[in-house]
């Protein structure tokens, strides 16, 4: 599976393997509000990879789990979907958006193969200081960027490049990131002297 050969999900192993993340993401997603430290420490015993500061907010669904290896400073709002059949490696000072969906898995285009029970899965990887907006899709094998931002909406096919903003369906690049988007927020808001003295 990880390998990224094709293989077969129904399996006995792989079967338990998805029930035990199943159990683990039914408990995160069910406690409430103020136990953010005993969310945190499930999510820590089921991921492949955290540093002590990241937050997801619920609910959150992933494939198995292990297979997730975040970053630093990590922060994902609500209905973040990983299907984690290969690694999902994210940078750090990643953010997301409410339901931005992560595809490693895909399945044959033929239909007897389909059927067949056969699928694929192919690694994604998401660099340092990039920021997903909501509803953004990512499909198998894709590499996006560090100091990226994927516009909301966006259907991720391809790799994106370092340093740009990109949207669409399919995602392209509309435009690299300058030293202008240092000194304005929104369009042709700025940002005052004392917000830009404060930044890392």
């Amino acid at each position: 599976m990880v390998a990224g050969e094709i293989y077969k999900a129904s399996g006995k192993e792989l079967f338990e393997e998805r029930q035990h993340a199943k159990e683990q993401l039914f408990l995160f997603n069910n406690l409430e509000p103020s136990k953010i430290k005993a969310r945190k420490q499930l999510l820590k015993k089921l991921l492949g990879g955290t540093t002590s500061r990241f937050y997801i907010e619920p609910p959150f669904r992933c494939d198995y789990g292990y297979n997730i290896y975040l970053g630093d400073n990590f922060y994902a709002n609500y209905n973040l979907t990983i299907l984690d059949c290969a690694p999902v490696r994210i940078g750090d000072n990643v953010m997301m958006g409410p339901n931005v969906s992560l595809f490693t898995a895909g399945h044959p285009i033929d239909a007897a193969m389909r059927a067949s029970g056969w699928e694929f899965a192919k690694p994604i990887v998401i660099g340092d200081n990039t920021w997903i907006g909501g509803q953004t899709v990512v499909n198998p094998g894709v590499q996006i960027g560090r100091n990226v931002v994927i516009g909301a909406g966006a259907v991720v096919t391809k790799d994106i490049p370092d340093n740009v903003v990109a949207a669409g369906n399919p995602c392209r690049v509309l435009r690299e990131i300058t030293e202008r988007d240092r000194q304005f927020f929104y369009k042709n808001e700025r940002f005052r002297d004392e917000d830009m003295d404060s930044a890392v």
